[in-house]
């Protein structure tokens, strides 16, 4: 476990167990360099301890690198809580969990994920104020992560084939869920032919009709010629065995982790396929989720999600110059504003490219963070 930890520079651990609710739920706070750590509340079954506290660092070390690159004052959690086999009491566990994180006094901060809700987080809010994404004071993210999708798909189709604008370029999406089914709205206002495919015959049917797209089995989406693929559902999409069925320019999508390892990453690039990492492009949810609990404006938050594609477009530019692949230099930027230093191995045209970045970002969160947040970044 402490090699884990180490391995991740995780900087804070919480562990409980409340017989009485049959809560055992971990909290890693990944870093708190830049405000208090932002992540979801996954509540899932596991098959061991093991596998849920390492499931809850890993998913804390990509919040901090997510928040980093998207310019937030905000540092990097998660909570996992161990679904019992057989659940008593729902509402009495999530207040014992909202206990749990008032007792780290807003070092950690709250919101949904796999197996939780707004209304889950509306209990959660009864005993902690530590808690965003509840069902009556916040919109749906889904929207923003779109939006900064879009952009990003567009700053990734002028870097790569210099096209300024999405007329008549294909684009295949892998999955129709709220984040899916609202990038396609956005690609076909803007000219872009849809390929589209989801395990959800009616929905794709609805979509197709709507947006004049074709439809491909779920099984064959990834193997379609085009110019992007977006992958928009789960992750590991691209594994050892897809990698080589690819037959597109760009991969860009909401999903995450939809590339198996840093490996594959380094294939994708080696042929010449323009990867736009995960964690920057889809970053709009925590965008609108993050700003919104700290105070700022709706004008502030569009303008910070509209800013993903400025971070890409310096990625892309930092990976043609130095000819590393991107999640690598995106990784190596994120580190720097965390550690002020990378982990990578690195050229001095790649340290250079890096700490230009890091810097700008780094400067942008010192400014014009609102009063209403104080609480949150003491």
């Amino acid at each position: 476990m402490f090699d884990t930890i180490e391995q991740a520079h995780l900087n804070e651990l919480h562990v409980t167990q409340d017989t009485a609710t049959q809560l055992r739920a971990f909290i890693a706070i990944h870093n708190t360099r830049l405000g208090p750590a932002l992540g979801g509340c996954r509540f899932i079954p596991y098959e061991n301890e093991t596998k849920a506290l390492h499931d809850a660092i890993r998913l804390a070390q990509g919040m901090s690198y997510k928040a980093a690159l998207a310019g937030l004052p905000l540092g990097g959690g998660k909570a996992v809580i161990l679904h019992p086999k057989n659940l008593i009491d729902r509402t009495a566990l999530l207040r014992k969990f909202g206990e749990f994180i008032e007792s780290l006094g807003g070092r950690y901060i709250t919101s949904v994920d796999s197996g939780t809700s707004p209304m889950d987080m509306d209990i959660v809010a009864h005993t902690t104020s530590y808690v965003t994404a509840t069902s009556h004071r916040n919109k749906d993210p889904s929207p923003n992560t779109a939006l900064g999708v879009f952009n990003g798909i567009k700053c990734a189709v002028s870097h790569q084939l210099q096209e300024d604008n999405l007329h008549n370029i294909t684009i295949c999406i892998q999955g129709l869920g709220h984040v899916g089914s609202i990038l396609a709205m956005l690609l076909k206002k803007a000219g872009a032919k849809l390929i589209i495919s989801d395990i959800n015959p009616n929905r794709t049917k609805k979509i197709a009709k709507l947006y004049d797209a074709q439809i491909v089995a779920p099984e064959e989406i990834h193997k379609i010629p085009c110019d992007v693929f977006a992958p928009c559902a789960y992750g590991n999409i691209i594994n050892e065995t897809t990698v080589s069925e690819l037959k597109c320019s760009i991969v860009a999508g909401a999903a995450n982790n939809p590339v198996v390892s840093t490996a594959i990453t380094s294939a994708l690039h080696e042929t010449g396929i323009l990867y736009a990492p995960d964690y920057v492009i889809n970053a709009g949810g925590l965008i609108m989720v993050g700003m919104e609990k700290l105070g700022y404006s709706a004008a502030d938050i569009e303008r910070k999600t509209l800013a993903i594609a400025d971070t890409l477009e310096s990625i892309f530019k930092c990976s043609q110059q130095t000819q590393e692949s991107t999640d690598m230099i995106a990784n190596a930027i994120a580190e720097k504003i965390l550690y002020e230093k990378t982990t990578t191995t690195a050229t001095v045209s790649h340290n250079y490219c890096i700490g230009m970045e890091a810097n700008h970002l780094a400067t942008g969160l010192r400014h014009q963070i609102p009063p209403t947040a104080n609480r949150f970044l003491m």
